[in-house]
């Protein structure tokens, strides 16, 4: 509403619009530029000049002060309120310009609402929105209205091109009769592209509510993490108080044990040295008599034998096994309740799948390791036995199935210039050759892919990925009911490379196409 009085404020009182390039007359009233001096040109004509507001006269044409403020703000309004164009087409009729409601076609005349009423309401006059040129309402050909309409060369005509013109005898309509078809028509074109737009707006709100669950999800996530490695640590800060105190406790013992053993050997040492200065005093009397006479203590001259390491054994060492036994149990005891933990913050750590190759769905070109965990493409026919799940391609599928549930395993593929991974469903064609059985190449499979460049693939439809860097392992995860196939490459730090979502209807297997001289790997 303060919009609409703002722009009514702002409105040129000759053409009823917003302002455009204002000036002012001397009595304070503001127009737009061309629209008084439109005006000022009709009264100079008269004789004689006037303010349209407020009819105050002027003896000389009067100055038009051009007002800057007043532009600024209408220039400002316009940008934050635009409004419709519009043409500035003014009654003929009428002396100063007043703005035209209706152009008549016949005429070639526009009329304010004052002139209108005393219009011919004859049904040639046909009256239209304001228009300055109406050489597109009349025929090229004979200047008269056009009324009609060739629905066969889609042309407007005019009544002498219909009757004698290079229309006759075509399939012709009164221009108003097509004008409302097309209207209709585009009126159920319009509802249709309303229905479109509400179901953009409804997968647009869909996205916005998924993206609102998403986040809320990963603050849950992100705080049940935080708590769960808080729990953790605590736990690591309580074993490592334990070691370390164990530690300082043998270190205190040992150097207990040490003081007392060098505060002993002090006093013997001191006791050494007095008997020592005694024997030196004997040997230093000049008369043998004397000397003969001087008896020392008896274990004096005895021989003591000097044993450091009775003196290290004594004192103790560290026992680094029963740091080792503390330290060992603390951590097999934390890994015992880290299920716990996790259980408790309502978190699972995906373990791996055991995935073994299936030699029964292995191709005769493939050489399978004794652990059924690696293949190898030969060109060398191993002949197994045909079966009905015996791919006749170079592939080969896992032992075990998923039917429900999240399954993880990793692939080891540095050693195979291309190749193709994935998984596929039982129903997977087996004898068909060419790449119509291949992984990803039909509605059964989807897969990643090396051939050249990294791809994934699904149902032959390609779609290209930039790894970044050379891929040598890959990360799986399956999400069967959530209808999720996502692959992972293993470096540091772990990037996503695709994920599919499907709605996956049987048991999938993990799958492999081996090229001839590769070698891939799933890995423990």
């Amino acid at each position: 509403m303060a919009s609409a009085d703002l722009g009514a404020e702002l409105s040129c009182s000759i053409c009823l619009s917003t302002y455009t390039d204002p000036v002012s007359l001397r009595c304070g009233h503001i127009f737009c530029q061309d629209c008084i001096v439109s005006v000022l040109d009709t009264q100079e004509r008269a004789g004689g000049y006037s303010c349209p507001e407020c009819r105050a006269e002027y003896q000389e044409r009067p100055a038009l002060e051009k007002n800057r403020k007043l532009s600024n703000i209408v220039e400002r309004f316009l940008c934050s309120h635009p409004e419709p164009e519009k043409t500035r087409i003014f009654c003929t009729y009428c002396d100063s310009p007043v703005p035209a409601t209706k152009t008549c076609l016949l005429c070639d005349a526009s009329f304010c609402d004052k002139h209108l009423t005393k219009h011919s309401k004859s049904a040639e006059h046909v009256l239209s929105e304001p228009t300055v040129s109406l050489e597109d309402r009349k025929c090229s050909a004979h200047k008269e209205m056009v009324k009609y309409y060739c629905c066969e060369d889609s042309a407007a005509l005019c009544t002498s091109c219909w009757v004698a013109g290079d229309h006759r005898g075509h399939h012709v309509e009164l221009l108003n009769v097509v004008y409302e078809r097309k209207k209709k028509k585009l009126r159920n074109a319009t509802e249709t592209l309303k229905s479109e737009r509400e179901e953009t707006e409804r997968r647009v709100q869909r996205l916005q509510d998924h993206r609102r669950e998403e986040k809320e999800k990963a603050a849950g996530v992100t705080a049940r993490v935080t708590d769960l490695f808080r729990d953790i640590r605590e736990k690591l800060d309580t074993l490592e108080r334990e070691v370390l105190g164990e530690i300082s406790r043998q270190e205190e013992q040992m150097s207990l044990s040490v003081s007392d053993l060098i505060t002993q050997l002090e006093t013997q040492k001191d006791e050494l040295s007095r008997k020592i200065n005694s024997i030196e005093e004997i040997c230093n009397i000049t008369d043998p008599l004397t000397v003969l006479k001087e008896e020392p203590e008896s274990d004096v001259i005895s021989h003591r034998s000097c044993d450091v390491n009775s003196d290290v054994r004594v004192a103790g060492c560290l026992d680094e096994g029963i740091i080792s036994q503390m330290l060992h149990r603390g951590l097999l005891h934390l890994s015992d309740n880290l299920m716990d933990l996790q259980s408790k913050r309502q978190l699972t750590v995906m373990e791996k799948a055991d995935i073994l190759l299936d030699i029964k769905t292995a191709s005769n070109y493939i050489i399978i390791s004794e652990d059924h965990r690696s293949a190898s493409g030969t060109s060398v026919n191993q002949q197994r036995p045909d079966g009905p799940e015996r791919f006749i391609v170079r592939q080969v599928l896992s032992s075990c199935s998923f039917s429900s549930g999240r399954h993880y395993w990793e692939v080891d593929v540095r050693e195979a210039e291309d190749w193709l991974i994935g998984v596929a469903g039982h129903s997977i064609g087996r004898k068909k050759n060419g790449n119509e059985s291949f992984i990803g190449y039909n509605n059964k499979s989807w897969n990643l892919c090396f051939i050249n460049k990294l791809g994934a693939r699904h149902n032959n439809i390609p779609i290209n990925i930039n790894p970044g860097s050379p891929v040598k392992k890959v990360g799986i995860y399956l999400d069967y009911e959530a209808g999720r196939l996502s692959f992972y490459q293993l470096c540091d730090p772990i990037r996503h490379l695709h994920t599919f979502s499907a709605t996956f209807t049987e048991p999938l297997y993990a799958a492999f196409y081996v090229y001839e001289n590769s070698f891939i790997k799933v890995l423990k």
